[in-house]
């Protein structure tokens, strides 16, 4: 029996160790398995930057946060940060409320704008 692989998407930057993860709400709908994978096939793939695209996720779960700290030790560890890239503002809040937005970075539209 072998395992499908997930169905998000995951793109390594030029210079290999930023790696950009691509999530949506279908994903995060069916448990966190996916997601943790994916976050690990980035780490694997050497990423020092995890870049979490969130612009479509809705509803971010504290189990997903939690698997965001996760991949952010090794990051650090490695002298990066994961970094959550376009988060709407009821995830940023959740981030604000809980002092995260001092340990994971927040990029979004309004921020570049």
């Amino acid at each position: 029996m072998t395992m499908a692989p997930p169905r998000g998407r995951m793109d390594v930057g030029a210079q290999g160790d930023v790696v950009t993860v691509h999530l949506d709400d279908a994903l995060l709908a069916d448990g966190l398995a996916d997601v943790r994978w994916l976050l690990h096939d980035a780490l694997l793939a050497g990423a020092r930057r995890l870049v979490v695209d969130l612009s479509g996720v809705q509803h971010l779960s504290s189990s997903a946060v939690a698997s965001f700290l996760w991949a952010h030790r090794t990051c650090r560890a490695r002298g990066g940060a994961v970094v959550l890239r376009r988060a709407n503002r009821r995830t940023e809040e959740l981030l604000h409320r809980t002092g995260l937005w001092r340990v994971i970075q927040l990029e979004s539209d309004r921020a570049r704008g």
